[in-house]
């Protein structure tokens, strides 16, 4: 009996050890199993540039967005959310893209050089992942500067000035990433600038980016860093100026009092025009502002760089930490356009005149049409006066 005893405790014991043995290898399938399918549905999702969150240690209290309120660090205490985008390449390479950082108004965001500069992207400005970027000529990098505005203000005479310092290089067309390109994402970005060397300034400009509601955000993602610059000219003119434009594409467009007004009787303005919308700085600025300080914004006077281009060029280079390089030697008025126009400093060369679009003459407009816009604009342009500390005059 005891013998029997014995084998039976035996016989008990193989088989537990053979169920501890076969239990841990089906728990070691079935994880074995869930890390290829998380691994291939997280490859998946990186490659189609998924978001993802990651819990960042920090001692930052949390901070509400910008935009929508929600709580930046609604987690455990001492951490906050950060969200990023990273393709398959970015993950392979080590790399974060797209980070998103939670401005704070009381921070101090100290200036970098050219050759330290890193966008927030996580991307170094130069690197072996960016080989595919290089040129003969230099390597394509983000932009350093932006001009975001505004249409009709003298957004492309400013580009095609600030093209003659040597060193700034910009992409001719406006590339629209920010508002109609963002899905393409910051590699197609970088692809659309011109090749740079490393003591060079890349910029562009889209004149949209300004009126844009999810462009400031977009831009900070990008980099916290940038340098903004944003032309202004009265608002008034500015719409009649859009107008004229648009009526050059489209001879059927209706007046500019009918399209100004939604009764020409109470003159009322209709704001739901883009026209009208755009001059509503203020309301524009505002936005901007939530993300980065006045310092990172330099405002051109649109009537003053017709009028002085070089006074105007000569606080932009200042603004951007370049040689005063650009003067008044670069420009004569051209009587007949009623515009600037670029000439060598030797007097060698033809000069250069911006094309046929720019300096069309306007439609007469009723004196009191002007006056009921002017009035309506008062308050807008009052605002915008204090928030950037500059009286532009348009009044």
């Amino acid at each position: 009996m005891h013998h029997v005893r014995r084998v039976i405790h035996r016989s008990f014991f193989l088989f537990m050890i053979m169920a501890c043995a076969l239990m841990t290898l089906v728990l070691y399938s079935l994880s074995l199993s869930c890390c290829i399918v998380v691994s291939s549905g997280l490859k998946q999702a990186l490659r189609h540039g998924a978001r993802v969150i990651v819990l960042d240690d920090d001692d930052t209290d949390a901070q509400k967005h910008p935009d929508t309120g929600d709580l930046a660090g609604q987690g455990r205490p001492g951490h906050i959310f950060r969200a990023f985008t990273r393709t398959e390449e970015d993950q392979l390479n080590g790399y974060l893209g797209d980070i998103v950082y939670h401005h704070d108004d009381n921070k101090d965001y100290p200036s970098r050089s050219n050759s330290e500069h890193r966008t927030n992207t996580g991307l170094p400005k130069e690197g072996p992942r960016q080989t595919k970027y290089d040129t003969k000529s230099g390597s394509r990098k983000l932009p350093q500067a932006l001009i975001i505005g505004v249409k009709k203000g003298g957004t492309r005479a400013l580009l095609e000035f600030l093209r003659v310092h040597p060193d700034i290089r910009a992409p001719g067309p406006e590339t629209h990433f920010f508002d109609k390109n963002y899905d393409k994402g910051i590699d197609w970005y970088r692809s659309q600038m011109p090749a740079t060397l490393d003591d060079q300034m890349t910029m562009e400009k889209t004149p949209s980016y300004f009126v844009t509601r999810e462009v400031p955000e977009r831009v900070f993602n990008m980099s916290r860093d940038i340098k903004l610059l944003l032309v202004v000219r009265d608002p008034v003119t500015r719409a009649i100026s859009d107008y004229t434009q648009a009526v050059s594409k489209r001879p059927d467009v209706k007046p500019f009092e009918e399209m100004a007004f939604i009764d020409n009787r109470t003159g009322l303005v209709d704001t739901s025009w883009g026209a009208i919308r755009i001059g509503e700085y203020a309301k524009h600025l505002e936005r901007w502002l939530k993300f980065f300080p006045l310092e990172q914004i330099h405002f051109i006077n649109g009537e003053n760089l017709i009028q002085d281009p070089a006074q105007e060029l000569n606080r932009v280079q200042q603004f951007l930490g370049l040689k005063n390089v650009i003067n008044e030697k670069h420009f004569y008025f051209n009587s007949t356009k009623g515009f600037p126009c670029l000439k060598k400093p030797e007097g060698s060369g033809n000069p250069h005149c911006l094309g046929k679009t720019k300096g069309r003459q306007h439609p007469d407009i009723d004196p009191k049409v002007i006056k009921r816009l002017k009035d309506f604009f008062r308050p807008f342009n009052a605002k915008f006066y204090q928030m950037v500390g500059q009286d532009f005059g348009w009044d």
